[in-house]
């Protein structure tokens, strides 16, 4: 069992890494940055979590990022989706979107960060959904709507598409909503 000195260590470990895989992403993130930046010797970071690949994976974690919206009514579902990435004209997009999203997109040219990335969307996405929808196709639809929900996030916060930037939020609200909604709907 960890000391609680030690597991003051790993929580300071584990907030920098998620801070600074976020925005930097894994590649640019070095051990040696996480640990000064913890107050702890590098050693310390592979010896609580094996690797950096590791560590990423265990910080960069979005699994309850969507489980409010989707436990909501079917009915409005893809707006609501779509208001939860976009945000409103009078909040911030949420953090979902803009550092654990991308930073995992990025290296997911390693197969357990793919995995793991594929995992995390089934499970925000596909396996509440695929149950609630109706018809033969409900496990295809879910997974339509789940490539429609990362093509999103996709385009915002890793392309950054300017155009979507400064479209209005309620514009991509009502046109992509319906998109979503249409796979909901059947």
């Amino acid at each position: 069992m960890a000391t609680d000195g030690s597991q003051r260590h790993r929580d300071a470990v584990q907030e920098v890494a998620a801070e600074l895989f976020s925005v930097h992403g894994f590649a640019a993130t070095g051990v040696r940055e996480i640990a000064g930046r913890a107050g702890v010797d590098p050693a310390l970071v592979i010896r609580y979590f094996g690797s950096k690949e590791k560590l990423f994976l265990r910080t960069m974690t979005m699994s309850s990022a969507f489980s409010e919206v989707m436990d909501g009514p079917l009915d409005g579902l893809g707006e609501s989706l779509v208001r939860l990435i976009v945000g409103n004209a009078d909040a911030r997009p949420t953090a979902l979107s803009t550092g654990v999203f991308a930073a995992l997109l990025r290296a997911s040219d390693r197969p357990t960060v793919q995995e793991h990335l594929r995992d995390a969307v089934d499970e925000m996405i596909v396996a509440p959904l695929a149950p609630r929808l109706s018809g033969p196709d409900a496990e295809i639809r879910s997974r339509l709507v789940s490539a429609l929900v990362t093509g999103l996030l996709t385009a915002l916060f890793v392309v950054e598409d300017p155009g979507l930037a400064a479209a209005p939020h309620a514009l991509i609200v009502r046109r992509y909503g319906a998109a979503v909604q249409t796979l909901l709907d059947g």
